[in-house]
């Protein structure tokens, strides 16, 4: 289902695509860059509104206009076809969208999430502890283009879950914490940072949410990445580079400020509460952003071994047909040097 979703996307757009033509860009103070995000404009977000709030995107001469997405999965086609010329989604379902057509003008640029923040998100009072195989015999709500749910075929087979008796229900993004919150489903699929924090907010308390991390229950996975078209960064690297520099930067801010981080996401987004933001943006840095792996080894590489190994599993969930390998998917040549790349 959400193959062939991210294929008729890529042929919607690919009519706007084809207008921007070789994409070959002048060399000039405020190059214009479209930049799609994963999703709305939240406090994980942060470090690319800091990179423009904070004049990075505008020294690196960038005029970057920021769009939400509309899940991690969605924004591919829109880089691929050329309607953004940047973007931000999950690196798994960009190695099935090559897998499935390797001619495609997309790769992996700069790595957010060294670990993902998939998840599966229960409550205590339904019957749901941090045991995936507490799951057996519940309702699943799951949102068919998140990418979580996209893993959950391997996420079964590492954590041993017997699925025979467990109802998958589809459900769309804006009834997924209102479904769980009265009862209509036991849990649903997500960001952990996402789901939590909005449950929350629909009143259910703290110690009734009960997330399960599939990083922390066998499935090794990479998450969400900076994807680039790439005719616009063969065509423009200074751009691409200086954009990755920008947002090295912004990162590093929301990272040591995550109240400024907040702040920078409520000026888009002012139906936002500050706290609840503050909290989501510290819960990503320190499970998806700020990891052990980025602290050693800077933010944004990606370990090309580690990406190897998660083919395997990725064949499982996705069905890989070996279309690609590792240094199809990703492009590393864009990225500052390491001494940028580090937080303080």
């Amino acid at each position: 289902m959400i193959s062939r979703r991210l294929f008729s996307m890529a042929a919607a757009g690919l009519m706007a695509g084809s207008m921007l033509g070789g994409f070959s860009l002048p060399a000039s103070a405020q190059t214009d860059v479209a930049f799609t995000l994963d999703w709305r404009f939240e406090g994980p977000a942060a470090g690319f509104f800091l990179a423009q709030d904070n004049g990075y995107f505008e020294a690196e001469g960038l005029n970057v206009k920021i769009d939400t997405g509309a899940g991690s999965v969605e924004a591919i086609p829109r880089v691929a076809t050329g309607t953004y010329q940047i973007g931000f989604g999950d690196i798994n379902s960009l190695i099935k969208f090559l897998d499935q057509d390797p001619t495609q003008k997309v790769k992996a640029a700069m790595m957010i999430y060294d670990v993902p923040t998939f998840s599966v998100v229960g409550r205590k009072s339904l019957g749901v502890t941090e045991d995936p195989k507490s799951l057996e015999g519940k309702k699943l709500g799951a949102p068919p283009p998140d990418g979580a749910f996209a893993q959950w075929p391997a996420f079964v087979d590492v954590a041993k879950i017997d699925t025979s008796n467990i109802k998958i229900e589809s459900i769309g993004f804006p009834v997924r914490e209102p479904m769980l919150a009265q009862g209509e489903v036991d849990a649903v699929f997500g960001f952990a940072f996402s789901v939590i924090l909005n449950l929350k907010q629909q009143g259910v308390a703290d110690d009734d949410i009960v997330p399960i991390l599939m990083a922390e229950n066998g499935l090794d996975l990479y998450g969400n990445a900076i994807m680039v078209n790439t005719d616009f960064a063969e065509a423009n690297p200074e751009v691409v580079k200086g954009f990755l520099r920008a947002v090295a930067k912004g990162f590093a801010d929301a990272v040591a400020d995550p109240e400024a981080g907040a702040k920078a996401v409520l000026k888009r987004n002012d139906i936002l509460d500050l706290d609840v933001e503050i909290e989501r943006l510290k819960m990503a840095n320190d499970m998806n952003i700020n990891t052990a792996y980025v602290k050693e080894n800077g933010f944004g590489g990606i370990d090309m071994e580690r990406l190897a190994r998660s083919f395997e599993q990725l064949t499982l969930s996705m069905g890989l047909t070996g279309n690609v390998k590792p240094e199809d998917v990703v492009d590393l040549q864009y990225l500052p040097p390491v001494e940028e790349r580090r937080f303080k």
